[in-house]
């Protein structure tokens, strides 16, 4: 029986072989997110800026549900007033991103357990630790006993289903016995690659289009667990586009990368449940797949995946913003949770860019 490893057929920019036939009459599934929350670039910009200045005396940054506006949150009128001058607005809060950042070394010293994870959601100015179902009632008092301690930073809740990789389903690349796909096709100069999840790429060199076709790229890049993304070299010649798969006859362009903003709205492509929409929920996260792997940095929305989408594309309009990684949750009860690699962090770590 042909294993399989995380798999999603994000992209049209790959060779046609590599899409799942047919596709393309599928609508996109998941809630749609109100228009207010949809970052612009100059929401981006504006969030990087404010990031580097501010350092870990901010905890964080998000997007007003109802105007869509950039909050970034300060604990200082000093800073308030830098964020108002840079037009944007400033809330005051009670932690700063330090002592959330501190919060979740506690977590990671005394409180890491397979089933769970924790990221910070700058709405709440807390780190907030999900346990799914299969961490027990001993293991979830021995976290809120670490959350205690952490004077109000930590909020510890339940959730349905599993903290998984995207471990089973979907049509795109072959290698290693395995089967995953490709995320954004990305270049340096005139050199062609794709990036996927490293779940993926630790499974072998080469890749192909079918089980036992031709060798259509060499892996040139892996990392897995703490991080989760891989790249592969184009070796057959091609020079594909940079289009994502919307499962309904038409292709979105990808043209820029930026790091995602809690509450913006986002969309994911992949081979399983085609295209699902929702929003950002939490950023620089902690999972702890319940495979006994780990990762750090991701991110959490509440768009719905199932086996099969792991490689997968996030993305809002023409913005490149993540690799999929896996879920948690239950989509069945409408409780689902897609995470993600940031994807900038990978092209920085390759030296490429999307196009």
């Amino acid at each position: 029986m042909k294993r399989t490893l995380a798999i999603a057929t994000a992209l049209t920019a790959l060779p046609l072989s590599l899409l799942l036939p047919g596709s393309a009459a599928t609508a996109a599934q998941g809630p749609e997110p109100a228009p207010g929350v949809r970052a612009t670039g100059e929401i981006y910009a504006q969030n990087s800026s404010l990031k580097r200045e501010l350092g870990d005396r901010s905890a964080g940054s998000y997007l007003d549900a109802a105007t869509g506006e950039l909050v970034m949150t300060v604990t200082t009128e000093a800073d308030a007033a830098k964020v108002r001058a840079a037009g944007v607005r400033a809330k005051l809060v009670a932690r700063s991103g330090a002592e959330l950042g501190s919060a979740a070394a506690a977590l990671e010293k005394s409180a890491k357990i397979a089933g769970t994870s924790w990221g910070v959601d700058p709405r709440r100015n807390q780190v907030v630790v999900e346990a799914d179902s299969t961490v027990s009632g001993a293991e979830v008092a021995r976290i809120e006993k670490v959350a205690a301690a952490q004077a109000g930073a930590v909020q510890v809740t339940r959730v349905p289903g599993e903290f998984k990789e995207e471990v089973a389903g979907g049509d795109a690349i072959y290698g290693g016995g395995y089967r995953c796909s490709a995320a954004f096709n990305v270049s340096s100069g005139a050199t062609r690659y794709f990036v996927t999840a490293g779940h993926c790429t630790n499974a072998a060199t080469d890749w192909r289009a079918s089980s036992g076709g031709a060798v259509i790229g060499q892996r040139t890049g892996t990392s897995f667990p703490t991080n989760d993304y891989g790249i592969v070299k184009y070796t057959d010649g091609s020079s594909p586009s940079g289009d994502v798969n919307l499962y309904n006859g038409s292709r979105q362009d990808i043209t820029s990368a930026a790091d995602p903003v809690v509450g913006q709205a986002i969309k994911k492509s992949g081979s399983t449940t085609k295209v699902t929409s929702g929003s950002v929920t939490q950023t620089n996260v902690t999972v702890n797949y319940g495979s006994g792997n780990y990762v750090y940095g991701m991110v959490k929305t509440n768009v719905c995946s199932d086996s099969g989408d792991s490689g997968g594309a996030h993305f809002a309009g023409s913005t490149a913003l993540g690799i999929h990684s896996g879920s948690g949750g239950d989509c069945t009860n409408g409780v689902g949770s897609a995470l993600f690699q940031p994807v900038k962090e990978a092209l920085s770590a390759y030296g490429v860019a999307v196009y």
